[in-house]
């Protein structure tokens, strides 16, 4: 079973979401435009969310579902294209996590964070190898992870990146933007 806290604002989205840059606080690279001077009242879906999993087969199909259904009891603006999306890129980057991290990273973390305009969901581990998005090779089977959560978040409109921890590990993101949903 796997609890979600509410965090209290670690790595917090700039410009609460707000802002073109759906990038964690702290990393590299400023937003775009400064952030407005009086700050602007949360929507009742924003917030950071974390929870810690062990590195094992059975933590993809329990972080799926976590974040899942906190998208859907927070209210957040997800379309069908867009949560399933969300949905493939947690399995995958937890997956990743498991198969090639568990060695040095027995616990691996999940963090979903939601502004008004971005909802971004990042993977961390202790391993410091970090991976990068590696062509397909037709001729073999799996190895394409990265490669179709850039993808995924490259068609969303969004951006992923993958950072180093200062504990040595990494931090693996993606950040799509929220198109409110029309209601027929």
């Amino acid at each position: 079973m796997v609890t979600i806290e509410r965090e209290g604002g670690d790595r917090t989205m700039d410009d609460q979401g707000r802002g073109p840059d759906p990038r964690p606080a702290g990393t590299e690279g400023e937003p775009c435009e400064s952030a407005a001077e009086a700050e602007p009242r949360p929507l009742p879906y924003e917030g950071v969310w974390r929870f810690t999993a062990s590195a094992v087969d059975a933590s993809v199909p329990q972080a799926r579902h976590a974040v899942r259904d906190l998208l859907y009891r927070q209210g957040v603006p997800v379309g069908d294209d867009l949560a399933q999306g969300l949905l493939l890129i947690v399995s995958e980057l937890v997956t990743n996590a498991v198969r090639h991290a568990a060695v040095l990273s027995p616990v691996l973390a999940v963090e979903v964070a939601v502004g008004a305009e971005w909802v971004r969901v990042s993977v961390e581990d202790n391993h410091p190898y970090r991976p990068t998005a590696l062509e397909a090779d037709h001729a073999r089977t799996g190895g394409r992870g990265l490669l179709l959560v850039r993808e995924i978040t490259r068609e969303a409109g969004g951006v992923c990146d993958v950072e180093h921890t200062s504990g040595g590990g990494k931090v693996i993101w993606a950040a799509l933007p929220l198109k409110p949903v029309r209601v027929s």
